[in-house]
């Protein structure tokens, strides 16, 4: 704990050559001698739990040692704000968090550090699952982010501030709050930062109301790397509609009046600002960091002279506030009561179930959800029982919801005046308005931020993503944000979300890798996330209602991927025959979250599959049973969580099963079907059919790695040679 020791005995020592004065009031700043104070003791309770967080990682039961010192700065910060104004922190924000809990008072931010540092099952925001900066009582929106990835998130909730009240929705923050969100100056470089501030920029250039502070705390390194002098003033200090402030936020006055002017700037211009503060910081970037191996002793000793404990102790100790012995006083009273915190934490209990750790992830309560479901307040777009595609299925249902729902809002790339690059949303910005449906630039990061912040804000957010392959420039934005909130808050917070998303293969005409992508391995593992996968019409309204209403009930975020080559498909076996039509289902018909839908009774072969396959497969097996052999067909229908229950009493049925996945055969979705028949004991046979490991081409040579009906057909005939069907 040499590191730890050596900025006490700093501290110390620097303080004993302080100069103290007779006078009694602060001069030249906005910062009084009561802010000053409740600055340093908030200061004062950030710099001992970093040492007591390394204390208690020598006990054996301290997990997190990424520390603080160095950024108590960020403590004028938090006092320049509202505690009402949410806040979406960077992980060195534990002095903002102590001045925020001091703003709001009845929290007791030292206690809620250390319970998260033991990882004790009783702390209030995670439960000991991570520890994060986090309280509803605080606005304080609990991040986990180390390169930026909530700031997307917080762009969409300050842009959702000015939406609910333009759409007369009741919305979590007051109407004319700040959003806050800082990160380090590494951090600007990534791509998601860069993203995030310029589509703030984009809004704002527009005449849109965009509330947000972006915070760098600029330490001049990026765990070992250094920041290049003056790099982030160049980059930033000159955007369009961006405002840029600047301060040294080692020193508390200087901190104070930019935050406060910047403060100031947004809650009046409703317009972005971009507020750059040079910090230092101490104790390496974590407790395992041997800053020794990248940083020289005059590196450290200058920093050493910064240090913004210090220099909140000069401010007090010159202006008479206090004496040095009060000033090491206040100190050692604040260190004690630290350290008996951690003492107690110490003896937290910890998570000890699975099923504990997991509970908040994605809650379930699908009779709720059925109620809501059946809920609706305008009568249907077109008239229950006409035949439908499933484009039109998907386009009548978004205007029933949006007619029944007023807080929900419609956007992406081109939904708007286009009405969608395949025509789904045609129509809706006209009859709904352009505050409810919209256009969005051409950046999936900040789409689905805007989505997570609206649905933080308490907007109903049903956002599109243009084809799969683009999902993957921003699948962190589902996995490591919006599936973590719930997870990481206990369910204090969400992001309830529906994010519509055309995918899979078989496009004639078009397509190649962008625009025919099958991959879905990368929504699979995300715990907690729906996927649904509709392919007939009937299917795909009711399955959006259900989305929607489990969003709405739950905060469920659902991955609803639309097969692009069915969106107008209307014949199933011969030209003309119209039977992938269906009748339109009336509003309270909805598809409960992890059922699945069988096609015939046939007893020789059960085929599993989705998508595209359930075509192929309908297909496959009228063919089949030219040739005497009865097939049933199971339509997934969800892909997450799977249908198990029906997986298993239709295979069950036969005895044997084929699963047609249209998915790659490696990462796939049948990877997991026959995983989870196995796991449930199936004694019967099982083959499956996959596509390729291979990406898409363009043109005629796409049917050579995706699976076909005459892949089914061979299959099947093996599958049946292999022998008799197991008992059923």
């Amino acid at each position: 704990m040499s590191g730890v020791e050596d900025l006490d005995r700093h501290f110390r020592e620097a303080v004993a050559g302080l100069r103290s004065t007779d006078g009694t009031n602060l001069q030249g700043g906005a910062l009084d001698s009561r802010t000053a104070l409740d600055l340093f003791d908030a200061q004062l309770e950030s710099r001992h739990t970093d040492a007591a967080a390394r204390w208690m990682q020598q006990q054996g039961r301290g997990y997190y040692t990424i520390g603080s010192s160095g950024h108590e700065g960020n403590a004028a910060l938090a006092l320049a704000l509202r505690p009402t104004d949410p806040a979406l922190l960077h992980y060195r924000s534990g002095a903002f968090y102590c001045a925020r809990a001091r703003q709001a008072g009845g929290v007791d931010a030292v206690r809620d550090m250390l319970l998260g540092v033991a990882a004790g099952a009783d702390e209030p925001i995670a439960g000991g699952r991570h520890k994060v900066y986090g309280r509803r009582e605080l606005a304080v929106v609990p991040q986990t982010s180390t390169i930026s990835s909530h700031l997307p998130r917080a762009v969409g909730v300050a842009w959702s501030i000015a939406r609910a009240k333009r759409l007369g929705t009741e919305c979590a923050w007051p109407g004319d709050a700040v959003v806050c969100c800082s990160f380090g100056d590494a951090s600007v470089n990534h791509s998601t930062a860069a993203g995030a501030i310029n589509s703030a920029c984009h809004a704002a250039y527009q005449g849109l109301p965009m509330p947000v502070l972006f915070v760098c705390e600029d330490n001049g390194l990026g765990i070992s790397v250094p920041t290049p002098h003056d790099w982030v003033r160049r980059a930033y200090g000159n955007r369009p509609a961006l405002a840029y402030f600047t301060a040294d936020g080692c020193d508390p006055s200087a901190a104070f009046d930019a935050a406060c002017e910047a403060v100031a700037h947004v809650r009046r211009h409703r317009q972005p600002a971009f507020l750059h503060l040079s910090m230092v910081r101490f104790l390496g970037h974590a407790g395992s960091d041997a800053e020794a191996a990248y940083r020289v002793p005059s590196e450290v000793a200058a920093d050493l002279g910064r240090d913004p404990l210090l220099a909140t102790a000069r401010l007090l100790t010159t202006t008479g506030v206090l004496t040095r012995q009060q000033v090491l006083d206040r100190y050692d009273e604040v260190g004690g009561r630290v350290f008996a915190v951690a003492k107690e934490a110490l003896e937290s209990e910890p998570l000890t179930s699975a099923a504990q750790i997991a509970a908040p992830i994605a809650p379930r309560r699908p009779e709720l959800v059925a109620a809501a479901a059946r809920r609706t307040s305008e009568p249907p777009t077109v008239p229950v029982g006409e035949p439908v595609t499933v484009a039109q299925a998907i386009t009548h249902t978004l205007a029933d919801l949006l007619g029944s729902h007023p807080e929900m809002v419609v956007f992406g790339e081109d939904v708007g005046r286009k009405g969608g690059v395949y025509g789904l949303t045609r129509g809706l910005q006209r009859r709904f308005g352009t505050a409810r449906v919209f256009d969005t630039l051409l950046d999936e990061q900040a789409i689905l931020g805007l989505a997570l912040g609206a649905g933080l804000s308490g907007l109903l957010p049903v956002a599109e993503i243009q084809y799969l392959a683009y999902l993957h420039n921003a699948e962190d934005q589902l996995r490591g944000e919006a599936a973590t909130l719930q997870f990481f808050s206990q369910g204090q917070y969400r992001n309830p979300l529906v994010v519509r998303i055309a995918g899979y293969g078989y496009q004639r005409g078009f397509g190649g890798h962008f625009h025919n992508d099958n991959a879905l391995g990368v929504l699979r593992d995300i715990p907690g996330l729906v996927i649904a996968s509709p392919s007939r019409p009937d299917d795909a309204a009711a399955m959006l209602r259900t989305c929607v209403a489990a969003a709405e009930v739950d905060g469920t975020i659902s991955a609803f991927v639309e097969p692009i080559a069915l969106y107008h498909a209307r014949d199933l076996h011969t030209e003309g025959d119209n039977a992938w039509l269906a009748a339109y289902p009336p509003p309270a018909q909805h598809v409960p979250i992890g059922r699945a839908r069988t096609y015939g009774t046939g007893t020789d072969l059960t085929l599993v599959t989705f998508g595209n396959g359930l075509r192929i497969s309908l297909r496959a097996a009228h063919r089949l049973e030219q040739q005497g052999i009865a097939c049933r067909v199971v339509d997934l229908r969800w892909l997450a969580p799977l249908p198990v229950d029906d997986l298993l009493r239709e295979a069950g049925a036969t005895g044997r099963v084929l699963v047609v996945d249209e998915t790659r055969r490696t990462g796939g979705v049948s990877e997991g079907v026959v995983t989870a028949l196995v796991d449930a004991g199936f004694a019967g046979a099982v083959r499956r059919v996959a596509s390729a490991d291979s990406f898409v081409p363009l043109g005629q040579a796409a049917q050579l790695v995706l699976v076909s009906e005459d892949d089914v057909e061979r299959a099947a005939a093996e599958l049946l040679k292999s022998g008799p069907r197991a008992d059923r």
